[in-house]
């Protein structure tokens, strides 16, 4: 982390593709040459879960499984896995942002086509392959599996309102409901195989490719989870398993009444108890997918927000302690050096600096904060020294474009002093001004090298609806775009 780098964010839903949703397919793999034939060494991607409710990558079914959206269907073909007439009647979606609902209805029958095309025809090709990543996965997919069945048995509603000895996870009802679900069970473990296949090779073309991916923890598990139904212990919950206390955090940039994201927050003594062997375990596995990890929240590790779960917004909670300088040393002294990304964005404490610190984490910066205040703004670069992730815009962000063209009066007064162009050339100028701070990394969101406005946001905070949707597509890349970036890369050493 320590070498001067550079890469792009882009989520993996925002490939282009024929699956209506970005894939882990061959516009995966044309994305990395991209990425190399244009010098960058950091792919930086969302979390790769089962999303829930607003298909936000932060509200998923499991701190552990992938997406099965995210699976390549035309992969499958290539491997035996699905016959290609399934794929013959297959919808024609829109190219610039996904459909999700028409992406469900279309794509889980063709999985389960190919699902049954496996048991049916193909096992034995892969049955030893299979057998081992069971075996491999156990501890977190055996719960994660009867969960989506059972979810789906439960016509799709949340756990906590699931028949009595099923929600208290009852051993002869689990038992039973087991033994009941057993086909819906197996197709569930089926996708998560399929789907980690198809991960970890992509994963290694990247590394080949001298393509580093870093993905991203969210601090929080969404309520509605496999993690929290599977270890009701460890979150701060009532004797009905609801949330008595739930995440956010107060008002700022983004919120006026903060933001209120309702997952249960975790008890952390009892975490301390269990030698945080949840959390450890979650972390490992992290960086066996990928080559870095973002902590989303990373000041909830030092204290977070706690807000009563009957609160209707953010702004009545209370900082409390949690132990993360506990979990990082212990995580230390298993890998020694941690490479970890501290997302410390918002209203962060001189112990969060500390912590991050002690454990040598690189902290992040983001360019459109940098011009609210005066010339001591934390975010400018001339404020940082070089242990820093810089980005023009994250997920959470208007895009550059967008944010330059909505900047109130004394914002555009205060980038007067550091930029003097037109809008159009301020967005170059911006993506300079990143690559060419002292920060040891430089991440620039795809959108802000297409040059797009704010129609191609990815995400809001604080909406419920049209979120994450956003794709691109090859055209819209340039070859004077692809130059530039190149160019840059190599005249700042990145």
């Amino acid at each position: 982390m320590n070498k001067r780098k550079s890469g792009i964010l882009l989520h993996i839903t925002s490939l282009p593709g024929n699956d209506g949703i970005g894939t882990l397919g061959t516009e995966a793999y044309r994305f990395i040459d991209f990425l190399k034939e244009c010098g960058q060494k950091l792919w930086q991607i969302l979390p790769l879960g089962p999303a829930g409710a607003g298909n936000s990558p932060y509200q998923c079914y499991s701190a552990y499984a992938g997406n099965p959206l995210l699976i390549d269907t035309e992969v499958l073909i290539e491997e035996g896995l699905l016959a290609q007439e399934v794929l013959d009647d297959r919808p024609a979606f829109i190219k610039k942002k996904v459909a999700f609902k028409k992406v469900e209805d279309w794509k889980y029958p063709v999985l389960n086509a190919s699902f049954q095309h496996f048991r049916g025809k193909e096992f034995h090709r892969y049955q030893d392959e299979y057998w081992r990543f069971l075996d491999e996965h156990s501890w977190w997919l055996n719960d994660y599996a009867l969960f989506m069945a059972a979810r789906k048995h439960f016509k799709g509603v949340e756990w906590g309102k699931w028949d009595e000895s099923v929600k208290f996870r009852e051993e002869k009802a689990i038992q039973q409901l087991s033994s009941e679900l057993s086909d819906e069970i197996d197709f569930q473990k089926y996708l998560q195989f399929v789907f980690f296949r198809q991960w970890h090779r992509l994963k290694a073309y990247a590394n080949e490719k001298g393509v580093d991916i870093v993905g991203d923890v969210p601090l929080y598990v969404s309520g509605d989870s496999a993690d929290v139904w599977a270890n009701t212990d460890i979150f701060k919950l009532d004797e009905q398993l609801k949330p008595i206390e739930v995440g956010g955090v107060p008002p700022d940039y983004f919120s006026e009444t903060g933001q209120l994201w309702g997952n249960p927050v975790f008890d952390w003594e009892r975490l301390r108890k269990r030698d945080y062997d949840w959390w450890v375990a979650r972390l490992h596995f992290n960086l066996r997918m990928f080559n870095c990890v973002r902590i989303d929240h990373f000041r909830g590790l030092e204290s977070f927000w706690s807000i009563p779960a009957t609160d209707t917004t953010a702004m009545n909670g209370s900082w409390l302690p949690a132990h993360g300088t506990n979990l990082l040393q212990i995580l230390k002294g298993h890998l020694g050096d941690l490479p970890f990304i501290a997302e410390d964005l918002g209203i962060i404490t001189p112990e969060v600096d500390k912590m991050r610190d002690d454990f040598d984490l690189p902290g992040m910066k983001v360019l459109q904060f940098a011009f609210t205040t005066d010339a001591a703004n934390k975010d400018l670069p001339h404020n940082y020294d070089s242990n820093f992730v810089v980005y023009t815009g994250t997920h959470d962000n208007d895009t550059t474009l967008g944010w330059l063209q909505a900047l109130k009066p004394e914002e555009k007064a205060m980038l007067g002093k550091y930029v003097e162009s037109p809008v159009e050339n301020k967005l170059q100028q911006i993506v300079t001004m990143a690559f060419a701070s002292v920060a040891n990394i430089a991440i620039v969101p795809m959108q802000d090298v297409l040059e797009l406005d704010s129609k191609s946001r990815m995400n809001t905070p604080g909406t419920a609806t049209g979120n994450w949707e956003w794709r691109f597509f090859w055209s819209q890349l340039r070859q004077n775009q692809k130059k530039y970036l190149k160019d840059l890369t190599e005249k700042y050493n990145r």
